[in-house]
């Protein structure tokens, strides 16, 4: 399934622990990615900088859901399920 246009949920509700360009020490949860152009759009797509996470990164139905407002939900709700020191 393609992303959809103007959600960037995947681009703000995980952390991401790899380095990115202007982010050495990765993106923390909730912050939204300093790449995002302001329509909400990868800067970094096609860029060999883009990190890994990203890239492999495939928009799905479950985590997509039915709008952007879903889709922040279920990251950021997998996110703090998959902290370290929290009960599973």
């Amino acid at each position: 399934m393609p992303c959809r246009a103007g959600c960037a949920a995947c681009c703000i509700a995980p952390s991401i622990s790899s380095p990115l360009p202007g982010l050495p020490w990765g993106k923390p949860a909730g912050m939204p990615c300093p790449h995002l152009t302001p329509t909400l759009a990868c800067g970094l797509w096609g860029d060999p900088r883009r990190p890994a996470v990203c890239a492999s990164l495939k928009p799905e139905p479950v985590m997509c859901g039915n709008s952007r407002e879903q889709a922040l939900d279920y990251l950021a709700t997998l996110e703090r399920a998959t902290q370290t020191g929290q009960p599973s």
